[in-house]
């Protein structure tokens, strides 16, 4: 168990460096949109779902702590929001996989707007 937490420790680091420089990037590239943001989550699903079929069928779960909780977790955590939809819809629950879809955004917009509120009011 400990040596999975140093894996997700180590992807972790990775992660958030990459997506860090990802973002410096896109300042520079394209100031004022959040381009960065948008660039890592998008690479990011994409990469879930190739290291994911790429773990299933060619073995290698062992490296899932690294790569997905850790380096990908550390990129972005929406690929894991986005593989937790797909797998849903693929389990034939499409009303539950856009019913979490739709509640995650909405629901992690209204907590961004809470906290910004909450925030202001006691950090003003």
């Amino acid at each position: 168990m400990t040596y999975n937490f140093l894996q997700v420790a180590l992807g972790g680091a990775i992660g958030a460096s990459a997506r860090y420089g990802v973002n410096l990037l896109a300042v520079r590239l394209a100031p004022g949109l959040p381009l960065g943001t948008l660039a890592v989550n998008v690479l990011g699903c994409l990469a879930m779902g190739l290291l994911t079929a790429m773990l299933m069928l060619r073995g290698g779960q062992h490296l899932a702590p690294l790569l997905l909780t850790g380096v990908l977790g550390g990129f972005t955590t929406f690929s894991a929001f986005a593989l937790d939809a797909a797998a849903l819809w693929e389990q034939g629950r499409g009303a539950l996989a856009l019913g979490y879809v739709l509640g995650s955004v909405v629901l992690s917009l209204l907590a961004v707007l809470a906290g910004l509120s909450i925030g202001r009011g006691a950090f003003a």
